[in-house]
């Protein structure tokens, strides 16, 4: 195995193509599919599906494209290594959480310390954060609630009640809350399986014995508020994820305990990674 066929590989993958990967190595197509070649016949194996002009990683070339990432990650911590001399810190910092209320401050007092990092925030639900963060798809990500393993470094933020959302008359200005039982009655517009939020009120109504009925399943925090605000129904989120929106109220839920505890989380194997050492550093100061 050479270094050259697994970089190969690896911007083939990375690019989704041959001609692609070619340009951005600066090499000739015909050289770069020969590499891949020479790599699949010395291991027998495949690790392109190649129809027409597409071509679609293989079950092995999914695995391997997982290492690659690492190994070539791996290369550029090496460099920075040997040139710490440039105290600054450079590259780009990928974050992706489940809400950006929870990291707004943080990355704005990262940015003011560290300018030479280019920043990019997604959100998702739980199962896209760890699905992303294990690929090597971001550094950083933020989830609630979550399930410990042992791949995976927690820092605990703090956690906050789950509110009820309603439009703004819908519901009765005499009445600042609601019981368990009155939402779990009430037409609920619910988020989509993976979240972490949903699977917290569902183990709440189910401690109650009562039932979790939505009538509307939506996929992520947007959707839910856009839908609630036409008075569709009766939603709920994070009192820490209401922000400011006048077309809808909160209402705290009362004869219960449904929190969300959130935290901000790294894969273990990166904890070396500079952009993520000087993410933590700015988040413990």
């Amino acid at each position: 195995m050479r270094y050259t066929q697994l970089r190969a590989f690896h911007n083939v993958a990375l690019h989704v193509g041959f001609s692609r990967a070619a340009a951005a190595l600066n090499q000739s197509q015909p050289s770069l599919s020969d590499q891949v070649r020479k790599l699949e016949q010395a291991h027998d194996v495949l690790l392109f599906h190649r129809e027409a002009r597409q071509i679609r990683l293989t079950e092995v070339g999914h695995e391997l494209f997982r290492y690659t990432k690492q190994f070539f990650e791996m290369e550029g911590q090496i460099g920075e290594y040997l040139n710490q001399s440039r105290a600054e810190v450079t590259g780009t910092l990928r974050i992706i959480a489940d809400s950006a209320l929870h990291v707004a401050g943080i990355v704005s007092r990262f940015r003011k310390a560290n300018p030479g990092v280019f920043v990019s925030l997604h959100t998702g639900n739980t199962e896209d954060i760890l699905r992303r963060l294990r690929n090597y798809e971001a550094e950083v990500g933020v989830v609630a609630n979550l399930v410990a393993a042992p791949d995976l470094e927690t820092l605990d933020l703090g956690n906050t009640p789950i509110v009820a959302i309603a439009a703004r008359g819908t519901w009765p200005k005499s009445r600042k809350s609601l019981t368990l039982a009155e939402f779990a009655a009430a037409p609920l517009v619910s988020r989509e399986a993976g979240s972490r939020t949903r699977a917290a009120v569902e183990q709440a109504a189910a401690r109650a014995g009562l039932a979790f009925k939505p009538v509307i399943e939506v996929e992520g925090r947007e959707a839910m508020r856009e839908i609630v605000a036409s008075g569709a129904g009766i939603g709920y989120v994070s009192a820490a994820e209401f922000g400011q929106d006048a077309r809808v109220i909160s209402l705290p839920i009362l004869d219960n305990d449904l929190k969300m505890s959130e935290m901000l989380i790294t894969l273990t194997a990166r904890q070396d990674v500079p952009v993520i050492r000087a993410f933590l550093r700015t988040l413990n100061q």
